[in-house]
């Protein structure tokens, strides 16, 4: 037989120094028992294994008073098979009662350590020690259940609390055990207790600080998210009242000329055409142009993704002759006059500064008598404008609307300051806007 089975062996393969010889025949590492697994069939393995982990801490979740038997259970058997092992030669009957009722207990603390934690650990450390006191001996079932409740305290409750509770118990532990007991003090009974108590506070309270961690991490984010959703909010109200102030300074401009042309054409239709047909130029031009600035402002209305873009100024007092020259085309007769040199001044107060002159004096076309006076005077840390016309008799206020309410909202955007006063039949208007003469033209 001996013989047969050598017969049936593969023949040995004499291979070079670092070559697996069962490499070299086909099938026999078949035959020394390796196998090799397929890659679907390990990738279905590692699907199924994390799929049964996922379960697993689902239910954990769900059923947290399931687990907690569980894991008393398992704390509790080996005890349980060590104790029915030595049950038949066991000499003292009162230990194995003690025995058993130690287990219920360590059993029933770890399944509620979940609902009262501290009481819990109060009641079962006071019966460990007097199970000490009962039969001389430190039970480690209940020495188990107290670190396991040990750091259930930890990890539910506060630092100070947790170390008085395990410092309290390792202390009691440790004295009843070196008086009641054969313990020393660099026994295994002692060391333990001490070892397994501080680890288990010191890990339960790790855990709860990483909580408490995580806990604060997760509220900061959702600060910072409606921070930024605040933000984004307070950006869109600026930007919907910048465009708000802007179609009012542009439209109601050229409104007011259309309507002082309209009426002036529908004077003179039939005596002067040739004026009539310039009123009527008049009235094309500035209609073009309050359709050109309602397509530029829609154009901004429709770069949502990027507020920046919409609010770079496109008026500054560079353009101020250009809106002189549609003025007196319109009938109105400016006496301009410009006091220190004109220089380069902020985005915001150069369109500022625009805007209260152009609604100042398409204020004083609509409302006055035909003529107005405009000083600008730059001087060093500011620029002053002063604007005045004389008004009809129906007042300087009819009709005006939020026009001198949106001026001092400019004046007030780019730190200046704006007054109106009405004297003598005339209505003036004064703004005052922070200019360095740091910035200056090159």
């Amino acid at each position: 037989m001996a013989f047969v089975h050598a017969a049936q062996r593969p023949p040995a393969v004499v291979t070079p120094f670092g070559r697996n010889t069962t490499d070299a025949v086909p099938g026999l590492a078949a035959y020394h028992g390796r196998t090799t697994r397929a890659p679907w069939l390990t990738a279905y393995v590692s699907g199924v294994e994390l799929t049964v982990v996922r379960q697993a801490r689902t239910a954990a979740r769900r059923y947290p008073q399931l687990l907690d038997a569980l894991l008393g259970c398992a704390l509790v058997s080996p005890i349980v098979l060590a104790a029915t092992a030595a049950a038949p030669h066991h000499p003292r009957p009162s230990v194995a009662t003690t025995g058993v009722f130690a287990v219920v207990l360590a059993f029933l603390a770890v399944a509620g350590r979940r609902l009262w934690p501290l009481p819990i650990l109060v009641v079962t450390g006071v019966a460990a020690l007097g199970y000490i006191v009962v039969t001389r001996v430190q039970q480690p079932v209940l020495v188990m259940a107290l670190v396991v409740l040990t750091y259930t305290v930890a990890a539910r409750t506060d630092r100070r609390t947790t170390w008085l509770a395990a410092g309290t118990l390792a202390v009691s532990l440790c004295t009843a055990g070196l008086l009641l007991t054969a313990s020393s003090w660099w026994g295994p009974n002692i060391i333990g207790v001490l070892a397994s108590l501080g680890m288990a506070a010191s890990i339960g309270d790790a855990t709860r600080s990483r909580r408490a961690y995580v806990v604060e991490v997760e509220e900061r984010a959702r600060r910072a998210e409606r921070s930024r959703e605040e933000e984004v909010h307070r950006r869109v109200v600026e930007e919907r009242m910048r465009i708000a102030r802007e179609l009012h300074d542009v439209v109601s401009h050229h409104i007011a000329v259309i309507n002082v042309q309209a009426g002036a054409a529908g004077h003179v239709l039939d005596r002067q055409p040739q004026a009539a047909r310039s009123a009527l130029e008049h009235i094309r031009r500035a209609s073009d142009t309050v359709l050109r600035e309602l397509s530029s402002v829609v154009a901004v209305l429709r770069q949502a993704d990027d507020l920046d873009l919409s609010t770079e100024p496109v008026r500054g007092l560079a353009r101020l002759p250009e809106l002189l020259d549609a003025l007196h085309a319109a009938g109105l007769t400016i006496e301009h006059r410009q006091h220190g040199d004109a220089r380069n001044l902020p985005a915001v107060v150069d369109l500022a500064a625009y805007r209260i002159v152009q609604e100042a004096l398409t204020n004083a076309h609509k409302h006055g008598t035909g003529t107005a006076r405009l000083r600008i005077a730059y001087l060093a840390e500011n620029i002053h404008i002063e604007i005045s016309n004389p008004v009809a008799s129906t007042g300087p206020g009819a009709g005006i609307g939020y026009g001198i309410v949106g001026m001092r909202e400019r004046a007030a955007t780019a730190g200046g300051t704006l007054t109106t006063e009405a004297a003598q039949g005339r209505f003036v208007l004064r703004a005052a806007l922070p200019a360095p003469a740091e910035v200056r033209s090159p």
